[in-house]
């Protein structure tokens, strides 16, 4: 397996995050991501810009992170657009492969952000739709 080094050398423009914000959230999606179960992910929009993460672009190969830091999977961004807490709907739901229904999903998305910085109604949300273009623990896709 490559060094998160030799990685980022040979992809310079990728970036690196986590999924979740515990190791036990984080291994979970990881699963989901392999299986090919989650394409799909959110973020609050106010972690993107200055002083925060970069707003993905669609094209650009980023590194999931297991939770020490070993790379876990590359991901190609294939969509990515902002939409209001509101506007979520049944089929970007039904890509995170995470959750039952957009009940859930609200439940479970509500709880995260008030853990990670707060939530609103009417907050913006990145939306992105990826898929895995090497798992570092399984080989290319």
């Amino acid at each position: 397996m490559p060094s998160l080094q030799q990685i980022i050398d040979a992809n310079p423009e990728a970036e690196t995050f986590r999924f979740g914000d515990s190791k036990a959230l984080c291994d979970r999606i990881l699963a989901l991501v392999r299986a090919g179960t989650k394409t799909a992910t959110c973020e609050a929009a106010r972690h993107y810009g200055p002083g925060g993460d970069a707003w993905p672009e669609v094209g650009r190969r980023d590194v999931a992170l297991e939770w020490d830091g070993r790379p876990a999977v590359m991901i190609e961004t294939v969509a990515v657009e902002t939409r209001r807490w509101s506007e979520m709907d049944a089929d970007l739901v039904a890509a995170q492969g995470e959750f039952r229904d957009l009940a859930q999903w609200q439940q479970e998305y509500r709880a995260y952000f008030e853990r990670n910085g707060g939530w609103s109604e009417d907050m913006k949300i990145m939306c992105e739709r990826f898929r895995v273009v090497e798992d570092y623990a399984g080989g290319r896709r």
